[in-house]
């Protein structure tokens, strides 16, 4: 589904991705980790084709997907939710939602019933305004926005950043449906590792601009965790 190869990126003098290679099989969910400023948010942006790197090749569905503009990677089946959500605060909940519709790749102007299957309070609050809601329901609603693109494959960074337990728990729970029911894959940037367990399969941690450790979540073990994750 994606692969990522020796990729590099700098910003000016500074380095911060160093031959990062990294592989996202179909179907599956796969989580980055890492301390603050190792460079997971500069590689999502790559990834994404808001920040051009230096050297190296992003291979999706198997095109060479490196030279495509942000909306061009977005009508490959790329969805990406930031840090932050960057909602619309002022627009209702179902106008935020009917601004993706324009951007669907089947071309779909009906809001599908199964995105309020997934975020049930999302149908309840569609004529509230985006800057009304709780930060996990902006979240809910962010994601809610990418997966009316359509996408094979959601990237998400930081998806539980400030949100009250219960709602992870809805979100994880959303997360092992769309992989279920929808055949998505999912990239996500976690610092939470029992949020990170709970839904994915594979880790990738990084550690100054490198890819430091890999493997199936399975067998993360604590002295990995504690060298490469401990505060």
């Amino acid at each position: 589904m994606l692969k990522i190869e020796s990729l590099n990126q700098s910003y000016g003098e500074s380095r911060t991705l160093w031959d990062v290679d990294l592989e996202v099989p179909p179907g599956s969910c796969a989580c980055l980790m890492g301390r603050n400023g190792v460079g997971k948010t500069t590689l999502l942006r790559c990834l994404m084709g808001i920040l051009p790197p230096l050297s190296g090749r992003i291979i999706f569905n198997g095109r060479d997907i490196s030279a495509f503009p942000p909306e061009k990677r977005a009508r490959a089946g790329l969805g990406y939710v930031p840090q932050g959500r960057q909602i619309f605060p002022l627009l209702t909940v179902e106008e935020n939602l009917r601004v993706s519709l324009f951007s669907s790749r089947s071309g779909n102007r009906r809001i599908p019933s199964r995105i309020y299957s997934f975020f049930p309070v999302l149908k309840e609050m569609l004529q509230r305004r985006g800057g009304d809601l709780s930060g996990g329901q902006q979240q809910q609603l962010a994601i809610a926005r990418a997966l009316l693109l359509e996408p094979a494959l959601l990237i998400l960074d930081e998806p539980t950043e400030g949100i009250q337990p219960n709602i992870v728990r809805e979100i994880a729970t959303a997360i092992r449906r769309f992989m279920d029911e929808m055949g998505m894959t999912v990239l996500l940037v976690e610092q939470k590792l029992p949020f990170a367990r709970s839904v994915a399969e594979r880790y990738a941690i990084m550690e100054r601009g490198r890819i430091a450790a890999r493997g199936f979540m399975r067998d993360l073990d604590g002295a990995t965790v504690k060298a490469l994750l401990g505060v």
